[in-house]
């Protein structure tokens, strides 16, 4: 079997002593060793070290092969490292990985939490807002940082959520002899001369019952930029059923209005493209889509179907909130694969008569959705009626 070309190496922050036999003579017999100065630094590398590129790129590596090569990476190079993004491009057989306990593997063993319930996240190069799914009473949250200063806006940005009760751990350099823990809270933050690597533990304890996003379709509307062009709560909550989300699969969203079924899908696990022909409307999309920090998991595009659809990748399911026409439903049941499923909701008598047809030519489940809330009435209450709709759901 030939001899791998490039090696993989994490590095903790006690350096070479901390690493293998086999890690040692990877580096020793390396042509060129690649990483982030402070791993250069720590392995004592001289000339064969080549800090990363700014911006980041591994082409260089690349290059190098067939010559022997080392890349340093971080505790465990698969966790939110360099090592999925390396091996992406090789053969298995070209590459050796020697991992070590990485940040999270450290954080958890001295804080004595699960790793399997606690929820792990980069955010060395991510916004805050990827925390918002997961901020609630008794959560356990683990995440990287970029660097010392941004613990203090960590705790900012959770005040503003209001999250000040938040209990946060700042988890300086671990695994090296300059390895410091403290605790404190969001709203009480006074830390100072953190160093990196950091990390933060997050831990939701003191936090008021009902704190959080609700972990169910169906979210309030009021958490939504919109101008009134969203598919309301519980007339999502039932389309989102019908949809039947599941992790990585790709909904497109056609009339996006607030964007509200494609935040809902993504917050599932899935992945969107939200279609939407007003720019205002797109505005507000793209703000919830920052706001509950799902800029990975939803693309907004700014047109009308069926003109947006071209070239676009196959989707799971399709959602068309308002607009539906007869020359749009067939296209889209020409364009989905078989498996994919299709939800259409119809306010209007005409799209209401065009749903009833196509089920009675394609078949599936139609359904009247008919809510009523109590609202007041004079000095009384009474229920008030809001307008019906028709949804119509098939799978190709």
């Amino acid at each position: 079997m030939t001899r791998p070309w490039l090696t993989i190496i994490g590095m903790g922050e006690d350096g070479p002593e901390g690493l293998t036999d086999a890690s040692r003579q990877a580096l020793a017999q390396a042509r060129l060793v690649f990483g982030g100065a402070r791993h250069l630094a720590l392995a004592k590398i001289g000339d064969r070290g080549r800090p990363w590129p700014v911006p980041f790129d591994i082409s260089q590596v690349l290059a190098c092969k067939p010559d022997p090569v080392v890349v340093l990476a971080s505790g465990d190079p698969f966790w939110f490292g360099v090592g999925g993004t390396l091996t992406a491009h090789l053969a298995p057989e070209e590459w050796q990985v020697f991992p070590a306990a990485g940040c999270f593997s450290l954080a958890a063993a001295r804080l004595g939490w699960r790793l399997e319930t606690t929820r792990c996240m980069g955010l060395h190069a991510a916004e805050f807002a990827r925390l918002r799914p997961f901020l609630a009473r008794k959560c356990r949250i683990l995440a990287t940082l970029r660097d010392g200063a941004t613990p203090a806006r960590l705790a900012d940005w959770l005040v503003t959520q209001g999250m000040g009760r938040m209990e946060l751990a700042v988890l300086e350099r671990l695994g090296g002899p300059s390895e410091r823990i403290r605790w404190t809270r969001a709203d009480r933050f006074d830390l100072t001369d953190i160093q990196a690597p950091v990390a933060v533990a997050l831990r939701g304890d003191h936090l008021p019952r009902g704190e959080g996003l609700p972990n169910a379709p169906g979210r309030p509307d009021e958490y939504f930029t919109q101008d009134g062009q969203i598919t309301r709560a519980p007339i999502r909550a039932i389309s989102l059923a019908a949809l039947a989300p599941r992790p990585g699969e790709l909904l497109w969203d056609i009339g996006g209005g607030s964007g509200a079924i494609s935040v809902e899908w993504a917050l599932a696990g899935g992945r969107a493209i939200c279609i939407e022909p007003r720019e205002d409307r797109t505005d507000n999309i793209r703000q919830n889509i920052a706001s509950f920090g799902l800029c990975d998991a939803i693309n907004c595009l700014q047109g009308a179907a069926p003109a947006a659809l071209e070239g676009l990748p196959e989707p799971d399911a399709v959602f068309v909130g308002g607009g539906a026409s007869a020359a749009l439903l067939d296209m889209l049941w020409g364009l989905m694969p078989a498996g994919a499923r299709l939800v259409c909701n119809a306010v209007t008598l005409e799209t209401e008569a065009l749903l009833i047809a196509h089920h009675a030519d394609l078949g599936g489940d139609l359904t009247r959705i008919q809510l009523s809330a109590v609202a007041p009435l004079g000095r009384m209450r009474g229920w008030q009626t809001a307008r019906a709709v028709t949804q119509w759901s098939v799978t190709r």
